[in-house]
């Protein structure tokens, strides 16, 4: 008898490292982010309106060619790369703003938020105007002097109908967040602890 319970355990033990590692990759393959940038399949892709674009950012003096999708950890010149995924933004005009976040919003801030078009024209460091871009790759550079939190937003307007789609994505220069991390690690353990508990409790039954 207890060697059946002992065997039953340990099958439920497997079964529970089987979730685990099931668990675990949908949670690395889900969409965490902030604001309209979220991770997707270890690509950091960026909603405007209905329409998607893949997003890169780049702290080229202090981190060379390494990608950063979200926050930036450092201060200095920054390399912002947008590159269309859905055609449709190929035919729009679209422009590039980055503002403070004065209001401390934080990751999720909407464009509603930001109050009105004299608040956001105030809080903005920098602006690249308009531009049809055909190729379908956009790349805006500015330099950040000191951390902070900041807000990217990108507008695209469509030539015939004139509506705006606009991305808005929270992020911080410098500033380390452990918000997402703790989160995904206490979903982590949650998922696992459930798991495990709901095995254990079927093997102690028979």
């Amino acid at each position: 008898m207890l060697k059946s319970t002992i065997a039953s355990m340990l099958r439920s033990g497997r079964r529970s490292l089987a979730v685990m590692a099931v668990s675990m990759a949908l949670i690395s393959g889900a969409a965490w982010g902030h604001g309209g940038v979220s991770i997707e399949d270890d690509m950091c892709i960026m909603q405007v309106g209905p329409y998607r674009a893949h997003f890169t950012g780049y702290v080229p003096e202090r981190r060379a060619t390494q990608e950063f999708c979200e926050d930036i950890p450092d201060t200095g010149r920054a390399i912002f790369a947008i590159d269309f995924i859905s055609d449709e933004l190929r035919r729009m005009e679209t422009d590039f703003r980055i503002i403070r976040d004065v209001n401390n919003i934080g990751i999720k801030a909407t464009y509603d938020d930001l109050g009105t078009k004299d608040d956001i024209e105030q809080a903005t460091i920098y602006y690249k105007p308009p531009e049809q871009l055909s190729t379908g790759t956009f790349n805006a550079t500015h330099t950040f002097p000191e951390k902070g939190h900041f807000i990217g937003i990108v507008t695209a307007r469509h030539p015939e109908t004139g509506k705006e789609y606009v991305s808005v994505f929270p992020f911080a220069v410098g500033i380390f967040r452990w918000g997402p991390i703790v989160t995904r690690l206490g979903l982590i353990i949650v998922l696992v602890g459930a798991a495990a508990a709901f095995f254990i409790t079927r093997a102690l039954r028979k």
